[in-house]
C-alpha cells in the first residue's frame, strides 16, 4: 500500500479535529452538569424579558407544584414523585357533560393547524386558541411540514381499531398530558384552559374518526 506524505495541511486538519473533539467533549460534560444558577435568578430573567407583557400573562411565569418537581428532577422524577404527579394531574381532568369524546374532525384539523393564542401579543384575544399540533407531531399524510418533538400520530385511530376506550384515553392525554406521562413536554391543554372541552373533542375526532385524513392511507 502506498503511503501518503504527512503534509502541513493534513496536520492542521488533524489538529483541528482533535480540538473540535475536545470542545465537543467539554460541551457534553457541561451539559451533564447541573446549572449553577441561584434560586430566583432564572425567574427574574424571564420576567425581565417580558416587560410589556399584559397582566394576564404574568401569572404564567410562576411554576405550579408539578412544574417545580419536573424542573427539580430534570423531567425524570423518581417513581413515588411520578405517581404523585399523575394522581394530582388526573384529578384536574374535566370530562364532557354529554359523555362523548369525539367531536368534529374538520374543526380538529383547523385546530391542529392554528398556532394562535397564549402569546403575550395575543391579548386581548381576537379569536379562539389553536392547538398548534403540527409543531410537534406528524398527523396527516397531506401535511408535509411538522415537528418531531412528539411521536407520529398518523393513523392513530386506525392502529387502535377506533375503540371508545382509546378515544377517552386520548381525550385525557390532550386535556392533561401529565396524567398519562409525568413531566411530559406536551402542554396541559385543558387544565391550563388553552383549549375548551369542545375543542379537545374535535382534536380527538381528528385522531380517532375513521373519516379523518389521519386514518387514510
Amino acid at each position: 500500500m502506498r503511503k501518503l506524505p504527512f503534509t502541513a495541511a493534513a496536520g492542521s486538519v488533524l489538529a483541528g479535529s482533535v480540538v473540535a473533539g475536545s470542545l465537543l467533549a467539554g460541551s457534553l460534560a457541561l451539559a451533564q452538569q447541573k446549572p449553577a444558577v441561584a434560586p430566583g435568578v432564572a425567574d427574574a430573567a424571564i420576567k425581565a424579558a417580558f416587560p410589556g407583557a399584559p397582566e394576564q400573562f404574568v401569572p404564567r411565569l410562576a411554576q405550579d407544584e408539578t412544574m417545580k418537581q419536573c424542573s427539580a428532577t430534570r423531567n425524570d422524577p423518581p417513581k413515588a414523585m411520578a405517581e404523585e404527579i399523575q394522581k394530582r394531574e388526573k384529578a384536574t381532568i374535566e370530562y364532557p357533560a354529554d359523555g362523548t369524546f369525539i367531536g368534529d374532525w374538520k374543526k380538529g384539523e383547523a385546530l391542529a393547524q392554528s398556532g394562535y393564542g397564549m402569546r403575550f401579543t395575543d391579548y386581548p384575544p381576537a379569536r379562539a386558541n389553536g392547538g398548534n399540533c403540527y409543531a410537534c407531531h406528524q398527523i396527516s399524510k397531506q401535511e408535509v411540514s411538522y415537528g418531531t418533538l412528539g411521536p407520529s400520530l398518523y393513523q392513530y385511530g386506525k392502529l387502535r381499531d377506533f375503540k371508545e376506550a382509546e378515544a377517552k384515553a386520548v381525550y385525557e392525554k390532550i386535556y392533561n398530558s401529565h396524567a398519562a406521562l409525568p413531566c411530559s413536554n406536551m402542554p396541559r391543554f385543558g387544565t391550563n384552559k388553552v383549549l375548551t372541552i369542545e375543542q379537545i373533542k374535535d382534536a380527538v375526532a381528528l385522531l380517532m374518526s375513521p373519516d379523518s385524513p389521519v386514518n387514510k392511507d
